[in-house]
């Protein structure tokens, strides 16, 4: 039986999860900022002792790849990597922006509507994509400065549903009656794995060794100016 971990860091949210095949038998989440550097190992041990999970048993790590908070993704990824090589085991990579368009797609009855999940990238600045109902891309992924005219284009013919964190700042600025948002959903680590599953059924892995998280924009360190 397959038995996956599942690894998200994306946000200031942490979580993680043991699926067996595609369903989940445990899992942890911490909403507390910047808890991945300190929490990520802690929960990992808490669910795989609950869930009578020994490293051995594990066929795969799964981990979101990214967009999103640079030192989340990194810790994640790292975290990922480090299993999967210690225990000679598959690494499994889901987009962020992807795995919030599946968390909001439960929500979502119209099955005409546009699904664009959205991740804060800072100022008036979001990572986002948009796709249909079915989950086919309709605009790739992208860092995109928003003001109120930024996605009309849809909006003008059908429901668009904005989802994840980066949806909240939207909310003052796109006054269009199509404008739907699920700004509460954020990335987990549950239905993460059911993804996964489904790459690791198809053998669709990522290269341990090469491996980098989808960090979208280059990290800037900025130096402090002198007064």
């Amino acid at each position: 039986m397959t038995r996956l971990l599942s690894l998200e860091t994306s946000t200031s949210i942490c979580s993680a999860a043991i699926h067996q095949e595609d369903k989940v038998l445990t899992w942890r989440e911490i909403r507390e900022p910047r808890s991945a550097a300190s929490q990520l190992a802690v929960i990992v041990d808490a669910i795989m002792k609950e869930s009578a999970t020994e490293p051995a048993m594990l066929s795969g790590v799964v981990v979101t790849s990214g967009p999103g908070s640079y030192t989340g993704l990194r810790i994640g990824v790292a975290t990922a990597k480090g299993i999967c090589f210690a225990l000679n085991i598959p690494l499994i990579a889901i987009s962020t922006l992807d795995l919030l368009a599946i968390q909001g797609k439960t929500m979502i009855a119209d099955t005409n509507a546009l699904l664009c999940p959205m991740l804060d990238a800072r100022r008036m600045e979001v990572y986002c994509k948009v796709v249909d109902y079915n989950l086919n891309e309709v605009e790739p992924t992208q860092a995109k400065i928003i003001d109120a005219n930024s996605f009309n284009n849809y909006l003008e013919n059908t429901l668009v549903y904005f989802i994840g964190e980066g949806a909240t700042k939207c909310r003052a600025i796109f006054k269009h009656a199509n404008a739907k948002f699920l700004d509460e959903v954020v990335p987990n680590a549950v239905p993460l794995g059911g993804m996964g599953y489904q790459k690791w059924h198809q053998k669709k892995f990522e290269n341990v060794g090469t491996f980098e998280p989808y960090y979208l924009k280059d990290f800037l360190i900025r130096k402090p100016t002198s007064s």
